[in-house]
Parts: C-alpha cells; sequence; structure tokens
C-alpha cells in the first residue's frame, strides 16, 4: 500500500467515524450551520465593523477586495475538484453504505469550497480588524463549525477539509497583504496635495 493509498484510507476511517457519532436530532442543526444563507448575520457584522473601522471609501475597497476573493477561491477550488475528480463520501461506494448521508451532493470532494472560502474570508477579517477589536479570533467559529458541518453530513472527507482551510489560509494572507499594498496607494493619493 502506497502512502497515498494509507491516506486516503485513514481519511476514510477518521469520515466514518466523525460521521456516524451524529444522529437525526442533530441532523437539521448541522442542516442549517453548512448554509451560506444562515450566516448572513454574521457577512453584515463583517461589512459594519469594516466601515466602522476603515471609514466610507477603505470600507468599499475591501468589500470589493473580499467579493474578489471569494469568487477566486470558489473558482480555484471548482478547478481542483474538477481536476482530482474525488467522489464525495456520500457517492463513494467503498464507504456510502456505512456512513450517515444527511445531504446529497453530486460535484466532487477535493478540495471543500466551503472550508477554503469560510477560512480565508475569516482570516483576511481577523487580520483587518483585529487592531481595532479586542475578539476577532473568534471569527474562526464560523469556519470551524462550517467545514465540521460538511463531514457530518456526509460530502466531504476530513482531508478535503483540511486541504481546504490550508488553502484558505494562503488566499486569505495573500489578500489581506493585497488590501495592505492598496491602502497604502490611498493613502499617498491623499497626502497629495
Amino acid at each position: 500500500m502506497s502512502l497515498l493509498d494509507k491516506i486516503i484510507h485513514y481519511d476514510k476511517e477518521l469520515l466514518i467515524f466523525i460521521n456516524t457519532m451524529g444522529s437525526e436530532n442533530w441532523d437539521g442543526f448541522w442542516l442549517l450551520i453548512t448554509n451560506q444563507l444562515s450566516w448572513i448575520p454574521l457577512y453584515l457584522l463583517f461589512f459594519y465593523l469594516i466601515f466602522k473601522s476603515l471609514g466610507w471609501k477603505k470600507g468599499v475597497a475591501m468589500i470589493l477586495l473580499t467579493a474578489l476573493m471569494v469568487t477566486f477561491s470558489d473558482q480555484f477550488t471548482v478547478f481542483l475538484k474538477n481536476y482530482f475528480e474525488r467522489l464525495r463520501p456520500n457517492r463513494d461506494p467503498s464507504i456510502n453504505e456505512i456512513i450517515r448521508i444527511v445531504k446529497n451532493n453530486s460535484s466532487y470532494s477535493f478540495v471543500s469550497g466551503h472550508a477554503t472560502t469560510s477560512t480565508a474570508v475569516t482570516l483576511l477579517m481577523h487580520l483587518t480588524l483585529k487592531k481595532y477589536y479586542k475578539y476577532t479570533i473568534f471569527f474562526f467559529i464560523w469556519p470551524l463549525l462550517f467545514s465540521y458541518s460538511r463531514m457530518y453530513l456526509g460530502v466531504h472527507f476530513p482531508a478535503d477539509v483540511l486541504t481546504g482551510a490550508i488553502l484558505g489560509i494562503f488566499i486569505g494572507y495573500s489578500f489581506y497583504k493585497m488590501s495592505l499594498y492598496l491602502f497604502n496607494r490611498m493613502d499617498k493619493r491623499l497626502k497629495q496635495p
């Protein structure tokens, strides 16, 4: 058995463990957590804090940069899914009769777009707002719950989620650096007579 085969084997075993711990009593909660629309209040909080902290011009720039980052993250994860073509747990014949399938999804699995994008947005918001607010570290509750929901529901493997989160860190940090460059240029323009 190759190293990759071992990783895939343990990945499936870990998913089975995580997924089968679920119960019908909690299914509705995790379906709510996995729904992107459920997090609209958090997105509105991000908008509010950005405009309050950065002002109107930088706030608009940050929202546009965040939208660009979300689009990039989404399209990049779709590209990776189509490149690797890993079946989702709910479609994987080696385990789909063992796990609890709460949600069906037909696209490919690797990597998790939910984990990638939520981690990228959270890191960008945390790095941008931490000098203004004390508890921005709690923003990371969102990607943790969001990512866990994908395994609970049987639509992602742990490796999909972990790799997505790592990718999200790189994307979020890259866009944070872009925001610093953009804000620096904006400040220089304002200072010019």
